[in-house]
């Protein structure tokens, strides 16, 4: 083992060997594959807006007429060389590359799309610097392609690795050090989230012989108390340490931990004592050298309101116009399969409080409400809302809807008259807010949604309280951004039709 440098005055603590636990062999390649992979992006937009900008003039066979297209003596040959490296330097300035961002969250894309931004304002500036008077229809083609291609790309070596992490495979081995319950809580969330790439190995309880924790699959290797743990990770082959909550250590043996895992390689995650609350509400306040989180209320009305509304109702008009012949075809599918009405309508409960007949293409028989009081004994859910998988009142017709979320599309009139968001919690019963606890009625602080958090995180497959966590989660931090990152996962939900009955 070897010591943390000297200070006079200051006991040396033991820690583990730098290098020892290093970070996963896969993590260095999957960063190469992603810097290769931009470089052909990016060589591959430069080629396509140097043929449009000057046709079969731009042969890039060697002494072909492109070298006589020049700017101050450079051939476009050399400049289309020059983007690329350029580029690729800029989004590693950017951190488009740092493990951190990589396989999960916006953050990636975001960084990707700020060091495209970066390297354009760097692209004019040297144009201005050199007085290069570069073609304004190249540049007006390659940088947005690149953009485009350069997200496509990473878009698709995501999945790539989402589907290799569903397999066990490119994973990060971590720790959790927490009470009982707070690592339990831990290992469920990354567990139903194998995308992320968190596998939790091992745990640092203080009495773990005495009652380990309840969690499914094989048992979790015991490290003992948090105190000193990293100097038990030699050998344990983990390359996390996730601090699942404040009760197993305190604010100074935090601290030291932090210090422990100087250089091992090892990182350290830390779940935040405010839950749920996220983005742009949470602020960093230095005072008196103490860093303190500021939380800024949600915010419900104001010009947030009013662009959201917008958005519903541009892609609402937009979604129903191209769903009218889809919707006259399965109107004839529902009135060929069963006698009765093509449409179901039912009072939801809305913003506020306020009720609404929510549209929906009708799934089950005639009189399926009359139904329910007796198939009450077969509910599969927990909390107030009822479900049944194979639920006998269903028609042919109606269980291909529902797989699908086909039997919501009528719901786009909610959206256009006011009652529905596109993106919002799910529209609860009357019933459901009866039984609600106090907390959970701020689910009604917004607009439901025909998607939502629980749309795109499993669906009926979901708890009762899990539903209610994403619910209240998508309240507290609505943003435009959340919004389309949900619409976009909706298309994929929908397609794989999990959770759906």
């Amino acid at each position: 083992m070897s010591e943390s440098a000297s200070v006079p005055g200051v006991p040396a603590r033991p820690r583990l060997a730098a290098g020892t636990a290093g970070r996963p062999v896969w993590e260095a390649a999957y960063a190469s594959l992603l810097l290769a992979l931009d470089a052909v992006a990016i060589t591959v937009a430069s080629a396509i807006a140097l043929a449009l900008r000057f046709g079969q003039q731009a042969s890039p066979q060697l002494g072909g007429p492109l070298v006589g297209h020049v700017v101050d003596g450079l051939s476009y040959t050399f400049i289309v060389a020059a983007i690329t490296p350029v580029w690729v330097a800029v989004l590693g300035s950017s951190r488009a590359y740092e493990p951190r961002y990589l396989g999960v969250g916006p953050d990636e894309f975001k960084r990707v799309v700020n060091g495209s931004i970066r390297f354009a304002a760097l692209l004019a500036f040297l144009s201005f610097a050199v007085r290069a008077e570069l073609s304004r229809a190249f540049v007006a083609v390659a940088i947005p392609l690149g953009l485009v291609l350069l997200l496509l790309e990473r878009f698709a070596a995501r999945k790539v690795l989402h589907r290799m992490r569903r397999s066990d495979r490119c994973l990060h081995k971590v720790v959790a050090v927490g009470s009982r319950e707070e690592v339990e809580a831990l290992v469920k969330h990354v567990r139903r989230e194998p995308y992320a790439g968190l596998q939790v190995v091992a745990v640092s309880l203080p009495d773990y012989e005495h009652k380990p924790p309840m969690v499914d699959g094989p048992p979790l290797l015991s490290l003992g108390p948090a105190r000193d743990l990293v100097t038990r990770l030699a050998g344990v082959g983990v390359d996390t340490v996730a601090v699942a909550g404040t009760s197993a250590l305190s604010s100074r043996e935090l601290r030291e931990l932090a210090w422990d895992l100087e250089g091992t390689g090892i990182d350290l995650i830390v779940a935040p004592a405010i839950t749920d609350v996220t983005g742009p509400r949470i602020h960093v306040r230095p005072v008196a050298g103490l860093p303190l989180l500021h939380v800024e209320e949600p915010t419900f009305g104001g010009a947030r309101k009013g662009i959201k509304a917008a958005i519903d109702y541009a892609i609402g008009v937009l979604l129903a116009l191209l769903l009218v012949l889809p919707g006259i075809l399965i109107a004839l599918a529902i009135k060929r399969d069963t006698k009765g009405p093509v449409f179901y309508r039912q009072e939801r409960v809305g913003k506020d409080g306020q009720p609404f007949r929510i549209w929906k293409f009708r799934t089950m028989r005639t009189g399926a409400d009359k139904e329910r009081e007796a198939l009450q004994g077969q509910n599969e859910h927990d909390g107030p809302t009822f479900k049944i998988r194979n639920d006998p009142r269903i028609t042919k017709v109606g269980a291909s809807l529902r797989r699908h979320s086909l039997d919501e599309l009528p719901q786009l009139l909610n959206v256009l008259f006011g009652s529905m968001s596109l993106v919002g919690p799910r529209p609860p019963l009357r019933s459901e807010v009866d039984q609600y606890a106090e907390h959970v009625h701020r689910r009604l602080l917004v607009k439901p949604g025909m998607t939502g958090l629980w749309q795109v995180s499993g669906r009926a497959d979901l708890t009762w309280e899990e539903a209610v966590r994403l619910d209240l989660y998508y309240v507290e931090n609505w943003s435009v951004a959340l919004d389309a990152m949900i619409l976009w996962k909706t298309a994929f939900a929908v397609i794989r039709g999990q959770g759906a009955y």
